[in-house]
């Protein structure tokens, strides 16, 4: 099942073009996926206590449509994948029923220094209420 955040567009994220800049859309994926990691109960703060972090190393996005200032938008964010030492997530930002971003990303799991490591204890299992069936 897809975690749901919900984000209104501000007006200082619009390009000269009046359309979200497509740099802000990965933005919004990014504080979806932290909110969703936070609700399983796997926050930076806790992943960092368990010595690893998850570090960006692939993101493929696709711009179907644009959305304006005060639009109100949703962002469904689901893991596609669990490997020993990273995760594949889809995302999809919306408004209503219309699709206007899909992002698939690939995080890795690191210790704090860098080195990739094995998916801390629990984590796996937390993943699983957001992962796609």
């Amino acid at each position: 099942m897809p975690h749901l955040s919900e984000i209104r567009v501000r007006w200082s994220e619009l390009d000269p073009y009046h359309h979200v800049n497509h740099a802000v859309y990965l933005t919004y994926c990014e504080s979806a996926r932290i909110e969703a990691l936070e609700d399983i109960g796997f926050s930076l703060d806790q992943l960092a206590e368990a010595g690893c972090q998850i570090v960006v190393t692939e993101v493929t996005a696709k711009f179907l449509s644009s959305a304006v200032g005060g639009d109100r938008l949703t962002v469904e964010t689901q893991v596609v994948d669990v490997r020993r030492a990273s995760t594949v997530w889809r995302q999809r930002i919306l408004r209503d029923s219309e699709v206007l971003v899909t992002v698939v990303l690939t995080g890795a799991v690191t210790d704090l220094n860098g080195r990739p490591r094995r998916i801390p204890d629990g984590f796996q299992e937390a993943l699983a209420r957001i992962t796609m069936s």
